[in-house]
């Protein structure tokens, strides 16, 4: 799982600077957030939009920047994020200078698969040491290697880590400032595959290599998670577990946190007497921003469940399991991957798929990654389905309410999938490559690696409510607000005179303006202005109706969504929020790509504006013809 990143400072050149460099799921992250701390900020390279970490170890003379390079499998580039770590190595990078020495990261477990790397990393002919994790899971697994003999022959020095646990991490921390007395090879190793393969038995022979053993537990587990019919029962099974909990076990505290901001409400309504401050406050502040919030709870079990997952290893086997459903589309697992980190936000979905080596299937996997159900619409669908369906709703042992949000998860992925396929068969023919992924071990994650991993995208989604959403908040409220008629509301009560203003502002002029575009699908002005508003983000739909119900309609005593009627036309005091309406609403979101970051994102990915414009401009077509169909298909079967 991945979060959105933001562009960060060069690398400072003052300082010796240490690379980290090891494949995917070697435990390198793990060593160099021990080595940082909390010293780390996150940078894109210079003109793409790959990232890697950058730390800080000791401080004076004896400082040390570290740099966590993207995981890579060898140094002959097969994807855009392999080319940049070998750019970066061999220091032809703007504004990323060649590192000064190199730590290799290698899992002790998969010694054998990752000599073709320390072989090319050694050949470069740099400062080096090697830190060999996963060295508790090698003697679970009745392996051993002997590190100091393994040191000798590879001719670097060799540090046992057991990153989780913190073993080896102080050894490490003392012998990172002194990388000027780390060798370089004598005599480098081959590179060519067929030489480099008896060079690394001599080396394993040399140490007194014994590989791990394959665990009986795992392979009778992936028996069944990679069984092409189990393995999917398992999956459906899982994920509709994952979304009954988002609903059942997150449900408390979300009527905590909509109680205090209904407290914080009033109080802020008895406490301020000045009414366009008391309103701006209540409205939009609280009743907009603090709308966007009360979904924080599930947004964050959305992100723990998905960490348990990742850290337990389970989503690469759904990686694999899926690439043969994938491959009905034209792509393969490697997509699924890209994909499902959409489910956090579309952004880093769109960047992760630069570890694809097929430019075509890159393509057709970022112009489909925003349709995966991210969490910016997980506020949006709250809403909706909770409208929708009754909270005590079950069908058989399920909540109607988990089912109904699996359905529209499931309904994201599937359409992403067949617009993938459409353009793998007609713009983006031909350029697969095969599809490789090593499976991690099953591991218990540690509270720290999940706090930190829920954490980031939690942060992410908060700045977005303290910057975009509290700047469109306000606009909208000033659109709601202004022009204020205070004649024409002279005597009437409080209730009568907001909803006057409401009708006769610049918000109202700007949902009529678009109201014949989304009236067949049974939308008012004031869910248009909502959906012009979800252009900036999509939760920015949940505040405008938050200030829509703080506004008071005359003809909603109940002061909620469902109580909301039309004010004007033939439709005129009839519920807005009817049962159709919803569903084409529902729909609507899940096909509209509703995000400038994620456009502007993609032109940058596919250095065009071509790729963006096909998928907002498809994508808003494919929402309104689909949720026009879902409406007609409601109201026949109402």
């Amino acid at each position: 799982m991945s979060a959105c990143h933001t562009d960060g400072p060069a690398l400072a050149t003052h300082e010796p600077t240490v690379a980290l460099v090891g494949a995917p799921n070697s435990g390198k992250s793990t060593v160099f957030n021990h080595l940082t701390g909390l010293r780390v900020r996150t940078a894109n390279y210079p003109g793409v939009t790959v990232t890697h970490s950058v730390g800080r170890l000791g401080g004076g003379g004896d400082a040390v920047q570290i740099v966590d390079l993207p995981g890579t499998y060898g140094l002959e580039p097969a994807s855009p994020d392999e080319q940049v770590v070998r750019d970066h190595l061999d220091g032809t990078l703007s504004g990323a200078p060649r590192p000064d020495a190199l730590l290799l990261v290698v899992d002790a477990t998969t010694l054998r698969r990752s000599m073709g790397l320390v072989a090319a990393v050694l050949a470069l002919g740099r400062p080096t040491a090697l830190a060999l994790t996963m060295m508790d899971e090698l003697a679970a697994r009745e392996g051993s290697v002997d590190t100091d003999a393994l040191g000798r022959a590879l001719g670097v020095p060799v540090h046992p880590v057991v990153g989780h646990r913190g073993r080896g991490i102080p050894e490490l921390r003392r012998e990172l400032p002194d990388w000027r007395s780390w060798p370089t090879v004598p005599v480098p190793p081959p590179t060519d595959p067929h030489e480099v393969a008896g060079w690394a038995s001599s080396v394993l022979e040399s140490a007194a290599y014994r590989p791990a053993k394959p665990s009986r537990n795992t392979r009778g587990i992936d028996s069944v998670l990679l069984h092409p019919v189990w393995g999917l029962v398992v999956f459906a099974a899982v994920m509709t577990v994952f979304f009954q909990m988002i609903f059942t076990v997150a449900a408390p505290a979300q009527a905590w946190v909509e109680s205090f901001f209904g407290w914080l409400g009033d109080l802020a309504g008895q406490a301020i007497t000045q009414p366009l401050l008391s309103g701006f406050v209540q409205t939009a502040l609280i009743g907009g921003v603090g709308g966007v919030l009360v979904f924080l709870p599930q947004i964050i079990l959305l992100f723990l469940l998905l960490s348990l997952m990742e850290g337990v290893g389970y989503l690469s086997r759904a990686a694999v399991l899926m690439d043969r459903v994938m491959s009905v589309s034209g792509l393969d697992g490697r997509a699924f991957v890209a994909m499902l980190s959409s489910v956090a936000c579309a952004i880093p979905g769109i960047m992760s798929t630069r570890t694809m080596p097929s430019s075509r299937d890159r393509l057709a996997t970022m112009v489909a990654a925003p349709l995966m159900p991210c969490s910016a619409r997980l506020p949006v669908y709250l809403l909706l389905v909770g409208m929708l369906v009754p909270a005590g709703a079950t069908w058989g042992p399920f909540g109607v309410q988990g089912l109904a949000m699996f359905a529209l998860y499931l309904l994201g992925g599937l359409a992403a999938m067949a617009v993938a396929s459409l353009l793998r068969s007609t713009l983006l023919r031909n350029g697969g490559l095969h599809f490789y992924l090593e499976l991690p071990p099953f591991r218990v994650p540690t509270p720290a690696t999940v706090l930190a991993q829920v954490w980031d995208p939690v942060k992410i989604f908060l700045r977005k409510v303290g910057t975009i959403i509290l700047t469109v908040t306000i606009v909208l409220w000033a659109l709601m607000t202004f022009p204020s008629r205070t004649a024409e509301t002279a005597g009437m009560d409080d209730v009568d005179a907001s909803a006057y203003v409401l009708d006769h502002s610049y918000a109202a002029s700007l949902g009529h303006a678009v109201e014949p575009v989304f009236e067949p699908l049974g939308f008012d002005w004031r869910i248009d202005v909502g959906l012009v508003g979800a252009l900036a983000a999509r939760e920015v739909f949940v505040s405008t109706l938050g200030q829509v119900v703080a506004s008071d309609d005359s003809d909603n005593p109940s002061g909620t969504l469902a109580g909301l009627t039309w004010t004007d036309g033939p439709k005129t005091g009839e519920l807005v929020f009817t049962p159709p309406t919803i569903v084409a609403l529902l729909v609507f979101f899940a096909f509209a790509l509703q995000c400038m970051s994620t456009l502007a994102v993609m032109r940058r990915e596919s250095n065009s504006w071509r790729w963006p414009a096909i998928a907002f401009f498809g994508m808003g077509t494919l929402a309104w013809v689909s949720a026009y169909l879902a409406r007609t298909v409601t109201l026949a079967l109402m």
